[in-house]
Order: structure tokens, then sequence, then C-alpha cells
């Protein structure tokens, strides 16, 4: 299945019976652990999260319930698109504002915090990462000066602010419509692995000041009464004449956080939307400081061009600049065309006939080779129980995952100098399984991370017979 901004892989699967299962391959144990443990915690008490199946020993794979194909961001894509909010679309952002308050106040009910990844609680630590997340990932890379001391002042003020509210409720952290999936007509939350003991309006924050998702004010403002209805009912206690600013400074920070993410998972990993969600975060940060807070429907004894006069200077600085920061993909109109083969060693190194004569050829023969088996060697990498073997075990794995590191740069390199043509070779014994499944790995790799070039692939031994 596609992936999105986690490294974690995940495939749909059918049972002997034809029930369907997501098959999850993290890259973290503790990672995994968190999720699996608070999964099974909100299923207690029954708030919409998958069902957990099964857990290997390792706790690095596990399969979950199936919730379907839909998320919310795709189901209001009228209305963050176009302005086009039905009342279907409504309904349901009403009722996922209503289960966050029931995930944030029930599902603390219990919790074992210890459990949380990275860390159990908000905190100043926690803050100052994602500060610093947004001013080397992102703030830097736009060339703009400012002064670095007194942003580790406004800095300083802002995480003083935020640990003014109470941290005691579950904090989803990156609660947002792509995290959350329709299922049977109602709203299911996943991804909430980073979870960890906060106060209410981070998610709040995350949820309804989401770049993409183009809510209009009137629609937070409506949002925002059904969510604090839900948490008077759940008998929840929070502090009402400072509702106002501090879900104001909540919705800085986040904005700093998220943009911190785009520039890392956009400009750095050149991933297309994360890039294309710079201007709309941009414009959310530019509105906060315009309006002083948020319009909405508490008291408004706040000023953040006051609070925060230097990133009120620099969210300007940034709207000049937002055209040439969400610039495209280096690849965007590349002319670069990546030839990718597999190949037995047995017959001989491949030709490259471009002329160039460059690029690379990979020795997969330090990785399992399945083709010792019986049950194998009438297979290919190509079929589902090679691929299966080949990831199970691991090794090809860590060894692509070095591949990846050269090609990318290599590929990059090509496109800022124009070059037309890259090859890249993989060997093995018989150019039948690790090779075979290498180059599809890595055409699938460099096609959603440079959707820009053209790519050739070419199994020589199974095309020659």
């Amino acid at each position: 299945m596609k992936q999105s901004g986690s490294n974690r892989i995940y495939s749909r699967e059918c049972d002997p019976c034809g029930y369907s299962f997501i098959r999850v391959q993290g890259t973290s144990q503790t990672e995994n652990h968190a999720f699996i443990t608070m999964a099974r915690h909100f299923r207690a008490l029954n708030l919409p999260v998958p069902e957990i199946y099964t857990v290997s020993q390792d706790e690095m794979t596990y399969t979950q319930q199936d919730l379907g194909d839909t998320l919310l961001f795709d189901y209001i894509r009228s209305g963050r698109e176009n302005g086009d909010w039905t009342e279907e679309q409504i309904s349901m952002l009403e009722k996922t504002m209503r289960q966050l308050a029931h995930i944030q106040v029930e599902g603390a009910k219990g919790m074992d915090w210890s459990v949380c990844y990275p860390i159990p609680a908000f905190d100043r630590k926690s803050i100052f990462w994602d500060l610093n997340y947004f001013k080397y990932n992102f703030l830097k890379l736009t060339g703009i000066d400012f002064s670095e001391p007194e942003l580790e002042n406004e800095f300083e003020k802002l995480a003083d602010a935020l640990l003014e509210v109470p941290c005691d409720v579950f904090m989803y952290r990156d609660f947002q419509s792509r995290n959350v999936m329709i299922h049977d007509n109602e709203p299911y939350f996943i991804d909430f692995q980073g979870g960890r003991r906060g106060p209410i309006y981070y998610d709040v924050a995350s949820f309804l000041w989401q770049a993409k998702a183009n809510y209009p004010q009137s629609l937070r403002e409506h949002l925002l009464e059904v969510y604090f209805d839900e948490l008077i009912s759940l008998h929840y206690q929070y502090q009402i004449f400072n509702v106002y600013h501090h879900l104001a400074i909540f919705v800085l920070f986040r904005t700093l956080q998220v943009l911190g993410a785009y520039g890392f998972r956009g400009l750095y990993e050149h991933k297309q939307h994360f890039i294309d969600s710079i201007p709309f975060a941009i414009k959310n940060l530019n509105e906060l400081f315009d309006n002083e807070a948020p319009n909405g429907l508490f008291d408004r004894n706040t000023n953040l061009k006051a609070e925060f006069p230097l990133l009120y200077i620099l969210s300007t600085e940034l709207r000049k600049k937002c055209e040439r920061i969400a610039r495209p993909c280096p690849d965007a109109g590349s002319t670069l065309t990546v030839d990718i083969l597999s190949f037995s060693f047995k017959k001989g190194l491949p030709e490259d006939p471009s002329g160039n004569g460059g690029g690379y050829i990979f020795d997969c023969r330090s990785t399992h080779n399945p083709g010792k088996y019986d049950e194998y060697k009438q297979l290919t990498g190509l079929d589902q129980p090679v691929i299966d073997f080949l990831e199970s075990d691991g090794e090809i794995l860590t060894f692509l995952e070095h591949v990846y590191a050269l090609v990318d740069h290599h590929v990059e390199r090509f496109i800022e100098r124009g070059f037309t043509h890259l090859q890249i070779a993989f060997g093995c014994t018989g150019g039948q399984h690790r090779s075979v499944y290498s180059a599809e790995a890595t055409a699938k790799h460099l096609r959603a991370k440079y959707p820009g070039i053209k790519l050739c692939v070419t199994h020589r031994e199974q095309t020659n017979g």
C-alpha cells in the first residue's frame, strides 16, 4: 500500500476465508509497541481505532483491522478544494471532533504512559525539539536573515505559554484528516503511536489548522463549539476564560512544527505533497498574526504580534518568499532517464547503450539466496513467495537502504547538471531472484521520490529466457 510520511510498510492481505486485514512492518520496535499497546487500550474502552489481530514475537510486524481506503482528507475533498462543504462532510467532521474529545479524556484513563514513544509527556524538551525542527529544517533553508538570540528568546516565551496548560489528557500529536479513516460511516483513528500525556489544545490546533484542509473560519468556530460541548458532557474541566489565548498559542506552535516537517520531507526529501502544503501553512501563519488571534467564540485577550514580534516579522518575510520556497521538486521537468536492470554475473555484465559507461553495478550475492530452496527455484523476484522470503529475512532490505542513499544522490546531481541517462544494475548468481527483486524495489523507490524522471526496468535473463 502507498506510503505517506512514515517508513512503515503496509500491505493488504486475506486470510483463508477471504477476510482482508492489514499487515504492518515497522522500523522501530518501541514505536510498534506504543501503537499496539495504545490500540488495545483504546479498543477496551470502545474507542474507534483498528483492532490488533496478531503481533510477531519481536513486535516488528503486526496485523490489524482493514478499515478500507477512505481517508477523511479525501472524504472532504470538495469542501477543502472548492469550498463546497456538504451536510455529510460537516456531520463527519462533527463526529470526528466529538471522538477526539473522547480519545483525549477517556483514553487517558488507565493509560500506561511509560509505553509512549519517544517520550511519555509533552514537556519543554519536546517543545524545543519541534521549534528547532522549524528553525533548522525550514527557516534556515529559506535564506531569511534573523537574530538567533532574539528567536531563542521568543522560543522560550512560547514554551512558557504552552506549558501553562495542564497536561492531563491523551495528546494524539498528529491528529489531522489524513490520520482519520471512514469505516461504516464513522471516523476511525490511526497513526497515534506518537501520542503522549499532554494538553487538550494541541490536537485541536493540529486538526482545525491542518495546512491543506482549508477549513473556513466559520466551520472552525462551529467545530470548536461541538468539541467543547463534548468536553463538558465528559465532565472535563478546562479554563474557559483563557481558552482563546491558549488556542492561538497552540496554533502558532503547531504551524511552526509542521513547517519544520514540510521542510524536511519536502525541501530535503523532495516529497512533492509536502512541498505543496508549504503555502497553506504559511497562509495559516499569516492569518493567525493578521487577525491577532483566530476569529472565534472566546475572549480575545491576546496579541501575538506584541508577544512574538520576531515571529511576526518572519511570517511576513515567509509570505514574500513563499513562491520560491514552495518550488517544485528538483526532478520536475527533468529529462533524466534511469535504466534499471537485473542480470546474472554468470552471463556477463550488462552493456550501457547510452554510451555513458557510468552508473552503478550492485552485487546482490551477499544476501540470502531463495534460489537455494526447491520451492523457489521456478519462481522469480516478481513472485510474492520470493518477495515474502526476502523481506522477512531482511538482509535485502538493509542492503537496499545503502543502495538508495547512493542512488538518490546520483539522481539529484544528474538532474541538477542536466544529464539525460543513468544506469543502475543489480546482479546475482542467476539473475532470477535477488537481482530482480532489488531492481523492482529500486524502481518503486525512485518512482515515489522523483516522479518527474523516466524509468525503464529490464530483467535481462527473464527477457532473454
